[in-house]
């Protein structure tokens, strides 16, 4: 399992940031990752596999005027 925005999930060998936010529908642009705590770089997140028991935060950013 991990937890994502505060919420648990299946997890699986080798789940990527990428694969993670496919199968969540996530396809803002303006996105910030975070992996227990740590911020993920975007280049990073089909190669970065999500530990087992991660605690992962998914944030949207937004513009405003």
């Amino acid at each position: 399992m991990i937890t994502v925005n505060g919420e648990k999930m299946d997890w699986e060998e080798g789940m990527t940031i990428q694969d993670l936010l496919n199968k969540m529908n996530f396809s803002f642009p303006m996105l910030v990752i975070s992996v227990n705590g740590e911020i993920v770089l975007r280049g990073k997140w089909g190669k970065y596999e999500i530990p087992k028991d991660a605690d992962v935060k998914v944030i949207h950013m937004m513009a405003g005027g």
